[in-house]
């Protein structure tokens, strides 16, 4: 699950982003390598969190648990309505325009392919959770070993491209965060194993031990395949395009490594697909249980019909652009608090949490200042979950927590 929801479409398709931001190739996999390291911390966070709280819903219950039950609602209430709907969407559109490379579609076909990959993977996980997994290890099995192939080929045949020296922008480190961020986007889910928790063996061992194997495995891949672009094409070439897999690819193996390329995007994204769909229900069934969303998503299968019924109308409507991109960048925020939490818990300083605290907030707090028009209608998308927990839930919360008659008097 770690890794096939990380590697998705976005390594294969616009790398062009970071090197934008740092043009030299030693940059570039400084960037992606900064990138991989903090995943990794933020995955040990995670880990860390999951030993003591090995439950169904993930940053959901650490937030709640080691915050407040409020931070916890918003994390849900951002998932459901915009990041979490938006990745499904943003991916199941992905795998739609790929799906066009050998099947014409036109803009509604693109959207009756994404909306059916929705509900057939939704379908598969409505089935079960083993049946979900099964899909989840078969498509990253494949996919890791066709990245495999693919860096053995450039080794075994490949001839190096010349590089040319680009002017360095002004504003080194703010622009090496801003890549380091545009490389987070490419990491992305990483913690989304933790939402399975409660029906997953041993959680306490398996989920640390995913999260870090995971993390490293798709660190040494993107850092593979990125030397791999420039090892076939030159910066400037690799910074202009938008889909520099394919045209590394088409380098390396002529006009049919785009449809390589193509099919491998498909088999990626439809990785991230089945993983986020598998994994999301998870948290608004937890929210549900405690009286924290509607009762009736008290069912992981409603949950998963929700979400897809949801992630669907995105598709249709094109409005997961919008709701996407502009909360992507809260759950840094959010990732922020939860290694806050975990201080909190442990009641102690703790290196590990700390830098990765400072860290991601850090890189919420500069792609807001680089659109902070954006920044502010994302933001306010979150906080419109606030006065629906005040006047909704958090009464109820506090009625359930408040002892009755009956129970304090053994009636």
């Amino acid at each position: 699950m770690v890794a096939g929801i990380i590697i998705g479409a976005s390594v294969f398709v616009q790398p062009s982003e970071i090197n934008r931001h740092v043009p030299t190739p030693a940059g570039v996999l400084s960037v992606w390598i900064a990138a991989g390291v903090l995943t990794l911390f933020g995955s040990l966070v995670c880990a860390d969190l999951s030993r003591v709280f090995p439950q169904t819903g993930g940053v959901y219950v650490f937030l709640k648990e080691t915050l407040s039950p409020g931070c916890g609602f918003l994390w849900g209430w951002a998932m459901f309505w915009s990041a979490h709907s938006g990745i499904i969407a943003a991916s199941s559109v992905v795998f739609a325009r790929y799906v066009g490379h050998f099947v014409p579609l036109d803009d509604a076909g693109i959207r009756a392919v994404a909306i059916g990959g929705i509900l057939l993977l939704s379908g598969l996980n409505y089935a079960g959770v083993r049946q979900g997994s099964l899909c989840q290890t078969a498509v990253t099995v494949s996919k890791v070993a066709i990245i495999a192939v693919l860096l053995a080929m450039v080794f075994l045949f490949a001839r190096p491209a010349v590089h040319s020296a680009p002017p360095m922008p002004s504003g080194i480190f703010r622009e090496f965060v801003l890549g380091v961020s545009a490389a987070l986007f490419a990491f992305g889910g990483w913690h989304m194993v933790t939402y399975t928790a409660g029906e997953t063996r041993a959680p306490e061992r398996t989920i640390p031990r995913a999260l870090l194997i995971g993390t490293l495995v798709v660190t040494a891949c993107y850092v593979a395949l990125n030397a791999a672009y420039l090892y076939l094409l030159p910066i400037d070439h690799v910074i202009g395009s938008k889909r520099v897999a394919a045209d590394a690819a088409e380098v390396l193996a002529g006009s049919g490594g785009a449809s390589f390329i193509s099919a491998l995007v498909i088999l990626s994204a439809s990785g991230v697909l089945n993983g986020v769909i598998l994994a999301g229900p998870r948290t608004y069934y937890a929210m549900a249980q405690e009286g924290l969303a509607f009762r009736w998503l008290g069912s992981i299968r409603s949950a998963m019909i929700a979400q897809a019924l949801w992630s669907c109308v995105l598709v249709a409507t094109g409005t997961y652009r919008d709701l996407f991109t502009r909360v992507i960048y809260t759950e840094w925020l959010f990732f922020a608090l939860m290694a806050i939490g975990l201080m909190r818990l442990r009641k102690r300083f703790l290196v590990v949490p700390a830098i990765f605290a400072a860290a991601a907030m850090l890189v919420a707090i500069i792609q807001i200042a680089a659109d902070p028009l954006k920044a502010a209608t994302g933001l306010g998308l979150v906080l419109l979950g606030l006065p629906v927990y005040l006047f909704w839930y958090a009464p109820r919360s506090q009625d359930a927590s408040r002892p009755s008659f009956s129970r304090t008097h053994g009636a």
